[in-house]
């Protein structure tokens, strides 16, 4: 329970018990870091709702034929490709079309 916020409504549960609950969340997600859980006590029923740390996002790009998230692990030759890379705009030069069905 340590590190653990626990907001607990409606009655309420030994230590042992919120032990058991807290143990359960971090077997769900074992990759990430349980940070809350909301206990709410309904006669015999117990709904809990666990409150996760959130994962940094990493964004990944396909950079001259590879899937990548940064540039750190590229050689001088594959930067070099980077930095000379060209971007195309889409422009409106070209007219509408219609073809007409016969």
């Amino acid at each position: 329970m340590k590190n653990v916020q626990i907001n607990t409504t409606g009655g309420t549960l030994t230590d042992e018990e919120l032990q058991t609950y807290v143990d359960r969340g971090r077997q769900l997600k074992p990759g990430q870091k349980l940070i809350a859980l909301d206990v709410n006590l309904d006669g015999e029923y117990v709904d809990l709702a666990y409150h996760y740390d959130s994962r940094p996002f990493e964004r990944i790009r396909r950079i001259t034929g590879y899937l990548v998230g940064t540039l750190d692990r590229f050689n001088n030759a594959k930067r070099s490709e980077v930095l000379d890379r060209v971007a195309h705009d889409i422009t409106d030069d070209c007219e509408d079309v219609y073809i007409d069905a016969v």
